[in-house]
Parts: C-alpha cells; sequence; structure tokens
C-alpha cells in the first residue's frame, strides 16, 4: 500500500512529499509553467511506493517563496532547488520535469551532474534563448493575457489547449483548469522570463546522465518534435516515448503508464 502523500515545507517552499525508504533514491518532480505540484498527484499515486517522492510548488507558487530576480533565468530556479535539496538532506536524486520544469531540470542537472542519477525530461518546453531586451510577442502574450484575463477567467480559456480530447477527460481538464487558476500573477510572470530565457537543446549536450523523454503525440503547447530534437541532442539518451492519443497534460492523463515508462527507465 502506497504512504500517503503530504504537503509540507523547507527552504521556503511548499511541497507534496511521500515518504519512501532510505534505500532508494528520491524521485523529485518539477511542474510546469501553467500548473503546480498538484498536478503530479495522478503520477504520485501510480508510481510504485518503494520510492520517496517529492513535488515542488516552484519559486512563486502556492505559497513558495518567489525568486529574488524580476526577469529571471532557469539558473535562479536550479540555485533553489539546490537549496532545497540541502535542507532536505537530498544528496542524490531521480530527477523530473514536465514542461518548463524541464528546463529548470535540466539546469540543475548541467550545474550539478554528480546528484542526478536519472533525468526525465516529459512534454519538454526547449525556451527562447532571450537573455536580454524583450520577450518575444508570443511569450510576452502569456503575461499580458493573465493580467487582463485574471486567473480564473485565463485557465478557463487555456486550459482545454492543454488535454488531448478534453470532453472525454473532464476529470483531467478540470484538474488542469484548477491548477492553472491557482498562479500567482507575480510568480507566473517571473517564469515565462525563464521560459524565455531558457535554452534546453544548449543545456542537453551537457547533460552526461542517463536521460528519458516522453512526448505525447497531440501535444499542441510543445509540440512532439521538441521532443525529438532535445533526444537527438543527448549524449547519453535512455529512449524516446510517443504516447499517442496524449496531449500536453499527459502525465494526468495517462498516470499509469507514464508510472510504468519510468519504472523501466528511470527507477531501476
Amino acid at each position: 500500500m502506497s504512504a500517503e502523500i503530504t504537503r509540507t515545507e523547507a527552504a521556503g517552499l511548499a511541497l507534496l512529499h511521500r515518504p519512501g525508504p532510505d534505500t532508494a533514491l528520491p524521485l523529485v518532480l518539477l511542474h510546469g509553467i501553467g500548473s503546480n505540484a498538484e498536478s503530479w498527484l495522478p503520477l504520485m499515486g501510480a508510481l510504485p511506493a518503494d520510492r520517496a517522492l517529492w513535488a515542488w510548488y516552484a519559486p512563486g507558487y502556492g505559497t513558495s517563496a518567489p525568486v529574488a530576480p524580476a526577469a529571471p533565468r532557469p539558473d535562479d530556479y536550479a540555485a533553489v532547488l539546490e537549496r532545497l535539496l540541502d535542507t532536505l538532506g537530498l544528496d542524490r536524486i531521480l530527477l523530473a520535469g514536465h514542461s518548463l520544469g524541464c528546463l529548470f531540470s535540466a539546469r540543475f542537472a548541467t550545474r550539478n551532474p554528480a546528484r542526478v542519477e536519472r533525468l526525465a525530461l516529459m512534454s519538454p518546453a526547449l525556451g527562447y534563448g532571450v537573455t536580454a531586451g524583450p520577450l518575444p510577442p508570443g511569450v510576452q502574450a502569456r503575461i499580458d493575457d493573465l493580467n487582463a484575463l485574471g486567473p480564473q477567467d485565463f485557465a478557463a480559456r487555456r486550459a482545454a489547449r492543454l488535454v488531448y480530447d478534453a470532453p472525454r477527460r473532464p476529470a483531467v481538464l478540470e484538474g488542469v483548469r484548477r491548477a492553472m487558476a491557482a498562479v500567482n500573477p507575480a510568480g507566473y510572470a517571473q517564469a515565462v522570463h525563464a521560459l524565455g530565457a531558457g535554452d534546453l537543446l544548449a543545456d542537453a549536450a551537457r547533460l552526461t546522465m542517463p536521460v528519458l523523454v516522453a512526448t505525447g503525440l497531440e501535444d499542441l503547447v510543445t509540440p512532439p518534435d521538441n521532443a525529438r530534437r532535445l533526444h537527438a541532442a543527448l549524449p547519453n539518451p535512455i529512449r524516446l516515448a510517443e504516447f499517442s492519443a496524449a496531449g500536453h497534460a499527459m502525465p494526468q492523463e495517462f498516470p499509469a503508464e507514464i508510472a510504468a515508462l519510468l519504472g523501466e527507465t528511470i527507477l531501476v
């Protein structure tokens, strides 16, 4: 029977935690830009019980303290993750990111290769590599739309785009909408700047640990070609896993299948 998932705090961050034995490396989960730690709950419930799990509310999300810069880079989030793991006493981990969480996961892994045994990058956002000047118009529009609509209307308009065949998956759609409606506009704006500054393909060449890449073939937000380009850039890829009938919210749409994939590739 799986241990209970509880909410806790450490190093100024809100976390979801499921305890596990000290004999196995813990799995740390980083969510995407319009989401929060709760997006991992279906997957956390499907993963084997012999593994401790940690899912952060990223800086500026939930009750987590924001990063300091108004226009941060993935490095700023990686530094927060370093402090969190130090606080938790986790010297070596398994790491998984979804969407924007892939940028933060990869940046952490390039800075701390000895701390990451294996890495999973799902529905990867590649970033835009813009470290100075204005954001690309399509990226800036994320901030402008949230400010104009407010979180509730923003989520109502955007959530269905993340879920393939959303009318047939009302529970998944509601989970995506609820998380998106809970974003803090200031924290979201910081995350958008990190998305603009990130360059996942550049980081990929420096990822020496085994890396799994997974994508949904119906993903409209981070299309499958993102994952294919990322996989091709990796020096030590495990596998490129492509899920048919899966959209951007793939871990919520197919938690059992993603859990099985991680069990075969990451949790070994």
